[in-house]
């Protein structure tokens, strides 16, 4: 059986796309749009050279126009420590009793002791706080009403 160079690149573009199906990894069918580009510019008699150079234009440009299109669309997530789609405690409460001098409170949350700091540039008030942020093992606290 003799593969024309055509039924080569078609078969590349079936394996990407089937990687594509098993990993979930979006940006294989990019690469297997230039892999189709590449059997188109078979179909029409280009050269091997210009062939390749099609799957890496096509592929590559469209790899790199739906990264930009995500960046662009897509808001930037929050950073780890403020982030409740990683962190659970994010926005839950806990309550203030008193605040030490060196600003500092011991609050009780999820069954035990927790040290926790107020968030810069909110007043050091008792009561209902907020969990804004966690820090290693303190709790960043803003009031509630804040």
């Amino acid at each position: 059986m003799d593969l024309s160079v055509a039924t080569f690149w078609w078969v590349l573009a079936g394996v990407a796309v089937a990687a594509e199906l098993a990993t979930g990894t979006f940006y294989l069918l990019m690469i297997a749009l230039g892999l189709v580009g590449a059997a188109l510019a078979a179909h029409l008699g280009l050269s091997v050279t210009l062939q390749v150079v099609t799957a890496a234009v096509v592929g590559g440009g469209s790899t790199a126009l739906w990264h930009w299109r995500r960046t662009v669309t897509e808001p930037s997530p929050e950073p780890v420590a403020r982030n409740r789609d990683v962190n659970l405690d994010i926005g839950e409460r806990v309550t203030v009793t008193a605040w030490e001098a060196d600003h500092t409170t011991r609050v009780s949350y999820r069954g035990s002791s927790w040290q926790a700091r107020r968030q810069p540039g909110v007043p050091e008030v008792t009561g209902l706080h907020i969990v804004q942020a966690v820090e290693g093992n303190w709790l960043v606290v803003a009031p509630l009403t804040h």
